[in-house]
């Protein structure tokens, strides 16, 4: 039953414009949260919006990584 009613939560969520994390406060929120300037995302759900920080690190590696590629002519 609990799992029915975080989907139900979930999808109203992301009818409202995704899931969040905020950076000020640490934290997964809905789109009624913290300011834009203070927050990554939308993200499709919950448990991606909670993992924004490795996600945001894991492209700026490879943004790093294409600027090198770029910057040596490859």
């Amino acid at each position: 039953m609990r799992d029915m009613r975080v989907a139900a939560c979930e999808a109203r969520c992301m009818a409202r414009g995704g899931w969040y994390f905020c950076l000020k406060h640490q934290q997964v929120e809905p789109a009624a949260g913290c300011r834009a300037a203070d927050r990554l995302g939308p993200y499709p759900d919950r448990e991606t919006a909670s993992r924004a920080l490795e996600i945001a690190q894991e492209r700026t590696k490879a943004a790093d990584e294409a600027d090198q590629r770029w910057n040596e002519g490859d």
